[in-house]
């Protein structure tokens, strides 16, 4: 079990160090900030945009170089003859007012799914303020993304995740052509161009590094491939479907952290200012960030703040585990350190990652859980891949990503003015919420859940309608047999067996089958706490077929529940036969037996001479599907009888 640690003196010394006026490497520094202002040209915009919108891309491509020795796309020239029309393209732009620049290109945004979003775009460039400038970026590079990949699935079946390997696709080549493809990945996708979708949402880039004459580009482009895909869809007589948003279903699950009032919000804009946790030049990102939430603009607030938190978790990872190099962006041949690496157990060299030691067990288990848990709502990677509507962007999730990222301002920093904020009322609630929190989306956690959803639906067994005691002693053959008393003693055995396994806090009592299937001992067993980080690959592998096991024990006992009000409903009504009736009886007394045989079984099987526990989980397995089956031939037959009887 990790424990959270001493903060280390490097953490506490990590604001008194030379301040950092970058995240971008010195080679992407000038690749994104320098090279495309180098050669001072000046480009006629209609050679590169119509009066009426028209794209042209011949223009474009042309200034896309070639390697001589490979015929390679060559960014660094390439991004030096481009810089020069994008300027062009910015300068048209900013002479166009709303309504000119939605008559002239919002037709032809509409393949995207996203003319609002790309509108907004526009009037960000408007305001040429930076931050928004930035935030209109990773929406807009997001949103062309999810739009490509839909374009990709007219030609293709399994659409790349990554964007690299979707500008790379002979898919997309096919229907654009590959010289347009070439010019979209010199400006995102391929980590040798401006790669600028990588370095906004891994947090690298701060927004003065964001040149908006690229935003302005990527725009105009956007307009380009649907006038290039209008031309195809005609051609090959096909449409354009979009797949539709993925939706967050489990906002309650999600509810950690009180919700922050407009105090809170207050403070923590003043937490950022002086926390360690806060490069100074991403600090217009939190305030943005922070204002965003005021609004109610939930996807903007967790898009600005989801790639601070990889900085500021980057700062401490390079800073305990002593490669403060890798706190920049890394060259092309090498990969970013970005969230996958930093909450893994080991480094590259397989040594132990100490950011898991300082972070401590609770705060790991919440960016798992947030960030990568495939049950989990995987925030980063739905928003950053476009799969996401926007305006319907949850409040919850918006609340518990500001609420963490509240505490990590707190705690890693040693400034005598965050000691009153951090007892602040408005404050102290989210870090104890922090400390104590444990994973719900890690596989233990879901199993613990679905072993009390199962066992929830086993207990309304009681409360199914019985058929009256003197209907039963009518049928000669069916009175109440003493067969279930061994089946309850055969049960109770194997409990006061599992009672030596159970946590203190947790006992069996004389009425072992009603406490058994009482929810309470379940809660306490579910409640006992379990390290879900790093768990080994046998251990997952377990949980899976348990997993499964839950599984079909839920579908079990709602067959029996659906069947037997429906078998009781019939009875009631005087619908089913004397001989149906007869079966239907039957059938209850096959179901206990067959528990009974079961339950004999596994008793001789996990008894200490046999120790046969593989056999014990066959015989489980067949148990099971036994039952299944059982329950649907009834189903079946039920059926059978009603269209004999309505015949």
């Amino acid at each position: 079990m990790l424990q959270a640690v001493l903060i280390p003196t490097e953490i506490q010394e990590m604001s008194l160090a030379d301040p950092v006026t970058t995240c971008l490497s010195p080679a992407v520094h000038y690749m994104v900030c320098k090279l495309g202002f180098e050669i001072e040209d000046s480009h006629s915009v209609h050679s590169i945009v119509s009066e009426n919108g028209d794209v042209c891309w011949r223009t474009i491509a042309e200034l896309v170089h070639y390697r001589e020795s490979d015929q390679n796309v060559d960014y660094i020239k390439s991004v030096q003859l481009l810089g020069p029309l994008c300027e062009s393209v910015h300068l048209h732009l900013q002479s166009l007012t709303m309504e000119q620049f939605e008559v002239q290109y919002s037709l032809w945004f509409q393949w995207t799914n996203c003319t609002e979003l790309l509108l907004e775009v526009f009037a960000a460039l408007d305001s040429m303020e930076a931050t928004g400038i930035a935030l209109s970026l990773m929406k807009l590079t997001s949103c062309l993304e999810r739009a490509l990949g839909d374009v990709f699935l007219l030609v293709g079946k399994d659409c790349p995740f990554l964007l690299r390997d979707l500008l790379a696709s002979q898919e997309l080549a096919a229907v654009f052509g590959q010289s347009v493809m070439n010019v979209l990945r010199v400006f995102i996708g391929s980590p040798y161009g401006l790669n600028l979708r990588n370095i906004l949402w891994h947090g690298f880039a701060s927004p003065q590094e964001i040149p908006a004459k690229y935003c302005s580009m990527l725009l105009i482009l956007t307009a380009g491939l649907g006038q290039l895909l209008k031309v195809y869809l005609l051609q090959t007589e096909t449409i354009l479907v979009h797949r539709p948003y993925i939706a967050f279903t489990n906002l309650k699950e999600l509810d950690v952290f009180p919700d922050i009032n407009h105090e809170a919000l207050s403070l923590t804009e003043e937490l950022a200012k002086i926390s360690s946790f806060v490069l100074k030049p991403m600090l217009t990102f939190w305030v943005a960030a922070l204002t965003a939430f005021r609004q109610h603009r939930y996807a903007d607030c967790v898009i600005l703040l989801l790639p601070q938190l990889e900085t500021g978790l980057r700062l401490l990872f390079t800073t305990i585990n002593k490669c403060p190099n890798r706190l920049l962006t890394a060259e092309s041949s090498s990969l970013y350190t970005t969230f996958d690496e930093m909450l893994t157990k080991q480094l590259n060299d397989k040594e132990i990652n100490q950011l898991p030691l300082i972070l401590g067990e609770p705060s790991m288990e919440f960016l798992w859980d947030f960030l990568n848990h495939q049950e989990g709502p995987r925030v980063r990677d739905h928003l950053s891949h476009g799969e996401i509507n926007l305006n319907e962007f949850p409040r919850e999730i918006a609340n518990q990503i500001l609420a963490f990222s509240v505490t990590l301002l707190c705690r890693f920093s040693e400034v005598e003015e965050l000691t009153a904020l951090k007892e602040h009322t408005a404050i102290k609630p989210l870090i104890s919420c922090a400390s104590c929190y444990r994973s719900r989306f890690h596989p233990i956690a879901r199993l613990k859940k679905q072993v009390l959803e199962c066992m929830k639906s086993i207990s309304s067994w009681p409360e199914l309608p019985i058929v009256p005691e003197e209907q039963i002693q009518e049928i000669p053959g069916l009175e109440r047999s003493a067969e279930s008393s061994p089946c309850i003693s055969m049960t109770t055995e194997i409990l006061s067996q599992l009672q030596h396994h159970l946590p203190q806090n947790c006992y069996i009592l004389d009425d072992l089958m009603n406490n058994l299937l009482s929810e309470k001992l379940l809660v306490q067993l579910c409640n006992t706490h379990i390290c879900t980080l790093y768990c080994p690959r046998s251990v997952l592998e377990i949980l899976v077929v348990f997993r499964k096991i839950s599984t079909q024990c839920h579908q079990v006992s709602d067959q029996v529940i659906a069947s037997t009000e429906m078998r009781y409903k019939k009875w009631i009504n005087k619908i089913l036969r004397s001989r149906q009736r007869h079966n239907y009886l039957r059938m209850l007394n096959r179901f206990l037996k067959s528990i009974l045989q079961y339950t004999e079984n596994l008793v001789t099987y996990t008894s200490p001479e046999k120790n046969k526990w593989d056999e014990s989980m066959k015989l489980t397995h067949k148990a099971l599907i036994k039952i299944r089956t059982f329950s649907e031939r009834k189903l079946t037959l039920m059926q059978l009888a009603t269209q004999v009887k309505l015949s």
